[in-house]
């Protein structure tokens, strides 16, 4: 009997070393991440991130529309003016924290890689698009374009069984130039579309129900108003169709984990643009969908759900789980 009780404890012991050798992993990845961060950002804020690939697009990569030419074009206008402009006394708030983006396009993926292998994203990232992603799939802050090669595509467009195409939007321009260069050298580059455009509007650019699947990763924390951007999305996402997030958020199962969040936001969202602090709970009751999946994982800030749209505002979440 003791020497299964010993055994027992020995066992006991790896696991919690075990978990709290997770835990450091996790904890200080997000903190030299932010801390290294304001480093590289002097070193490369004054290069030259712009390249003149506009006249060598390729025929297979549809890039905009009109109306997000015009968009675009705007937007370039407002970033130089607002640059110009004192920054705001809470970067958390700041309503034109998105110009970081623009800042830290060129040197995104380099410095984001090895947070989210530490953390096994790109596992979760392909789970949810492999699994749930179908048909005709628009993509909100897609950034760099980070999830191209974790979509399922169909063996023929509009043939069913996978997905047809992806359009991919993001309000910068300079972080959208870094995944044409990917789309170009994808195998499937001829199902991709890009344009700029702001996440919260568009049904500037498209009707009601006009999507299968919609995806957001990694930017309810980086939108002004992830509410209104959930909203938005429900309107053109099909009734039958599905929202797909993968989201940082606040943990409520670690209470020194999200106090550490919280005295770190201003410097990480200064630093990379994220309010990686924010109640997605909260955030997902508002905006009115129907939430079908969700888990959360490292110690509950990273968010994995799946959802559809909301037949009103408020509708109630469930099917909840902390992993």
């Amino acid at each position: 009997m003791s020497s299964t009780s010993n055994l027992f404890l020995r066992r006991a012991g790896i696991a919690s070393m075990a978990l709290a050798s997770y835990g450091a992993i996790v904890y200080l990845t997000y903190d030299f991440m932010s801390a290294t961060m304001e480093k590289n950002q002097q070193r490369h804020c004054h290069a030259n991130t712009t390249t003149a690939s506009t006249g060598n697009t390729t025929n297979a990569v549809t890039t905009t529309t009109a109306a997000a030419a015009n968009y675009s074009n705007n937007l370039q206008q407002q970033q130089q003016q607002q640059e110009q402009q004192l920054p705001s006394t809470s970067h958390v708030t700041d309503p034109n924290r998105h110009l970081t983006f623009h800042k830290i396009a060129s040197v995104y993926d380099a410095q984001i890689s090895s947070e989210e292998n530490v953390m096994f994203l790109p596992l979760f990232r392909k789970c949810l698009l492999y699994f749930h992603a179908k048909g005709k799939v628009l993509e909100v802050g897609a950034g760099t374009g980070r999830n191209l090669n974790y979509y399922s595509f169909s063996s023929n467009k509009n043939r069913g069984g996978g997905v047809d195409e992806v359009i991919l939007t993001d309000i910068s321009e300079e972080m959208l130039r870094q995944a044409r260069e990917k789309v170009k050298q994808h195998k499937n580059k001829d199902r991709f579309k890009l344009f700029v455009a702001d996440a919260k509007e568009m049904t500037m650019y498209y009707p009601e129900d006009s999507f299968d699947t919609v995806v957001d990763t990694f930017g309810l924390c980086s939108f002004d108003d992830p509410v209104q951007v959930l909203k938005e999305l429900q309107r053109i996402c099909k009734p039958g169709g599905k929202i797909l997030l993968l989201e940082h958020g606040r943990s409520k199962s670690c209470g020194p984990l999200t106090n550490y969040l919280d005295k770190t936001a201003e410097r990480h969202a200064k630093n990379w643009g994220c309010v990686y602090n924010r109640d997605l709970d909260s955030i997902l009751k508002e905006s009115g969908v129907i939430v079908e999946t969700l888990h959360t994982w490292h110690f509950g800030t990273t968010y994995y759900v799946v959802c559809r749209p909301g037949i009103a505002a408020g509708s109630g979440c469930s099917g909840s789980g902390d992993l």
